[in-house]
């Protein structure tokens, strides 16, 4: 008995389901379609590392980067009238809108052509325009004035200071004890000297013992010490003159006693002393002292 070998459609008909009637193979064949496709694995291979080709590095020389440096774009510069002109323009718009209202208000805006403009009118008193203007009385201290009420100020002071010492009551009579001595902003007395200074007094004294007691004074600075005031100066002056000049003493002499200092004798003691009256012995002030007549350098006596 031969070999009976299934055929290719036996095998077909083998795998193939059968179905007893179509509405099984119809069921079957929905069923096949809604059922999910499985895909078959696919194997892929893993990627593999990207690695860069090499790039060659250069320095660049100064000279490639001052042509980069030059090709590359400048920002365009701001044309100064632009920005000038800018500035106006802002300030005219702050300007603008600081305006009073009515300075952008039409005066004649909304009126009739034939509008009557009425202005108010003030009438004058006939006493208004008669009147006179005054100024009030107030007026500006000059320094000058303000000079001389420290001056009077001072002199004051100064005379109230002189009566508290008592100098009248001794028997001083210079007429001029309160003035203002020359750093102190004094000036020169009616005898041409510094007032309260020891040639002024005796100068007074000098004037009061020949009988002048007021201006004009017969002793002054130009017809008693012409050749220089002070009191070292005034023994040159008697000499050059011809007026006697002596080492021994009398009453009314006029006492040089070295350096720049005179006074005046007013008595000659039994006893060698000499009684003096003097001005800026005591600065600026009259004092009295007795001294040995062989200290005074020089008696000058009273001019005739």
């Amino acid at each position: 008995m031969a070999d009976i070998t299934p055929s290719s459609d036996m095998d077909d008909l083998a795998t193939t389901p059968q179905f007893r009637s179509r509405r099984e193979a119809r069921a079957a064949d929905a069923r096949k379609s809604s059922a999910p496709k499985v895909q078959s694995a696919v194997a892929v291979e893993p990627p593999q590392a990207f690695e860069p080709a090499p790039v060659a590095v250069r320095k660049l020389q100064r000279s490639e980067i001052a042509a980069i440096r030059a090709s590359a774009a400048k920002a365009p510069r701001k044309n100064p009238f632009s920005v000038f002109a800018g500035m106006l323009l802002v300030g005219g718009m702050f300007a603008v809108a600081g305006l009073p209202a009515y300075a952008l208000t039409d005066p004649n805006a909304g009126a009739a052509d034939d509008t009557e403009v009425v202005v108010q009118s003030v009438v004058v008193s006939a006493a208004a325009e008669t009147a006179i203007l005054t100024r009030d009385g107030y007026r500006a201290t000059t320094q000058a004035q303000l000079d001389q009420a420290n001056s009077n100020a001072l002199r004051a002071a100064l005379n109230a200071e002189y009566n508290a010492s008592g100098a009248r009551e001794l028997g001083d009579d210079y007429p001029w004890p309160s003035e203002l001595r020359d750093y102190q902003g004094g000036g020169l007395s009616p005898l041409n000297y510094y007032y309260r200074e020891c040639v002024d007094f005796v100068a007074w004294r000098l004037n009061r013992d020949a009988g002048y007691y007021a201006a004009p004074f017969k002793w002054t600075w130009k017809t008693l010490t012409p050749n220089g005031g002070n009191g070292g100066q005034w023994m040159y002056n008697w000499e050059a003159r011809g007026w006697p000049v002596s080492k021994t003493p009398i009453v009314g002499a006029v006492a040089y006693t070295g350096g720049n200092h005179i006074a005046y004798v007013k008595a000659v003691n039994s006893d060698g002393t000499v009684f003096l009256e003097e001005y800026n012995w005591v600065p600026g002030k009259y004092s009295q002292r007795t001294i040995p007549a062989s200290s005074v350098v020089a008696f000058l006596y009273p001019p005739s």
